[in-house]
């Protein structure tokens, strides 16, 4: 009996683990997606400023 809960114990361990390292990952996936989506947002904003500064110029 001893040896079943040490080996359970083992592979629950084991399995928590996996999971904490899994959530991890997906955590600095999510916030690494929010960060690319700003920056790109910034971008097309500045861009679009740059377009109707340009456009205003021109009339």
């Amino acid at each position: 009996m001893g040896n079943n809960a040490v080996a359970f114990f083992n592979t629950f361990v084991s399995y928590l683990v996996v999971y904490v390292v899994f959530g991890a990952c997906i955590v600095a996936a999510v916030f690494a997606g929010i960060a690319v989506r700003k920056r790109k947002n910034a971008k097309e904003e500045a861009a679009s400023v740059t377009e109707t500064k340009a456009d205003e110029t021109e009339k």
